[in-house]
């Protein structure tokens, strides 16, 4: 009989006779860290070039921060090793990506895409291998069907987009709505679609509905039908650039700012872009710096002193993502991908975003924060 056996069988003896005497040798006795030195290496795929770079960059700081902190506490006696490859925001790279780290790397788990388009068609690849990918901020709805060792962060557009639109609804009353999306993108698209059918449920008209391509710039036609469509409010559904230009062009057309924009995705780093026609865009988070979740404020802290800029949206998902995985490590107890997937699935676990556990499509049960820019600041909408 070795040691630890012999532990066990000594811990039940002393419980039949002092129950409270237990906690102590039951953290003693918890499930071996991961092997391999303690170390496990961990994929990631994330828009380091391309268009959605900005955003890309932002989450690997997050990330990055998270990872320092779990390995510096020695969490489970393991350390967590990134294999960072670059997806170009293209889902085609991502596939690309995905397949080199599971075949060539044998990583047992990826983190990414961020994109929703991308996640679409390297989720597949993760499932095929049964290999674990947790995104940070693919939001489309739909993508945590694909299969049981997928997972996201952000709260999906079927649940994201209604709750924007049904908490908007009864604080500012609207009943005529235009809406502008770009109608190539899969998280737009989604977003969307979702957004219209909350709004129809509502009973509330959709006075003009204007889709747009992937790379326009240009928005003047689109945003000068939605002005003489004369709404009480315009729902913005794009891909982060956009989510700048769009703003901006609004109210240089003259929209005033009587009529808000409902922007979907909407974070601190883009009203720093948009400036003043960021004021008054009201948008949806699982994440606020205003949030009294756990560890938040000193998240912020430290992601202002080691990046020397304030963190949004995009870094707190990252940050997030990594939190969520530490604890599904240190519940399996080992770098094997089904013991993880089936960590994560049973996770429940304090986080900035709040405490975080999963649904059974691995989606997250997560609140949505409805913010509203205020003086250059996003706070949560009173």
């Amino acid at each position: 009989m070795n040691f630890r056996t012999a532990a066990k069988v000594a811990l039940a003896a002393v419980c039949a006779v002092a129950f409270s005497a237990c906690n102590d040798l039951q953290q003693i006795l918890q499930p071996d860290p991961p092997q391999s030195g303690g170390e496990i290496a961990v994929g990631v795929v994330m828009s380091i070039t391309g268009d959605g770079a900005s955003a890309g960059e932002r989450e690997l700081n997050g990330m990055e921060l998270a990872r320092e902190e779990v390995n510096s506490s020695q969490l489970a006696g393991m350390s967590i090793r990134f294999i960072i490859e670059d997806s170009e925001s293209d889902p085609t790279v991502a596939v690309e990506a995905f397949n080199k780290l599971i075949h060539e790397d044998n990583v047992s788990v990826i983190l990414g895409p961020g994109f929703s388009s991308s996640a679409r068609v390297a989720f597949p690849i993760a499932q095929e291998n049964q290999v674990v990918a947790l995104s940070p901020s693919a939001g489309a709805a739909g993508l945590g069907a694909i299969g049981d060792y997928v997972f996201r962060i952000p709260t999906p557009a079927n649940v994201y987009s209604r709750s924007l639109i049904q908490q908007t609804k009864e604080k500012l009353g609207y009943q005529r709505v235009a809406a502008i999306f770009d109608n190539a993108d899969f998280f737009s698209q989604s977003g969307h679609d979702e957004a219209v059918k909350a709004l129809e449920e509502l009973g509330v008209d959709l006075a003009a509905v204007e889709p747009f391509e992937t790379g326009e710039t240009d928005f003047t036609g689109h945003l000068n039908n939605i002005k003489n469509a004369n709404p009480d409010a315009i729902i913005v559904s794009t891909r982060p650039v956009e989510r700048v230009a769009i703003p901006i062009q609004a109210r240089e057309l003259g929209i005033p700012d009587t009529i808000p924009l409902i922007v979907l995705g909407f974070s601190s780093a883009h009203v720093e872009l948009a400036g003043d026609a960021a004021e008054g865009i009201i948008t949806g988070s699982t994440w606020s710096k205003h949030a009294d979740s756990p560890g938040n404020q000193a998240f912020i802290q430290n992601y202002r002193a080691k990046y020397g800029v304030e963190p949004d949206g995009f870094a707190a998902g990252g940050y997030t993502t990594v939190q969520v995985l530490a604890a599904a490590l240190r519940d399996a107890g080992s770098t094997d991908s089904a013991a993880i997937r089936d960590a994560l699935a049973a996770i429940d676990t304090p986080t900035i975003a709040g405490q975080f556990t999963f649904d059974s499509n691995g989606d997250p049960n997560t609140p949505v924060f409805i913010t509203i820019v205020e003086n250059g600041d996003l706070r949560i909408l009173d």
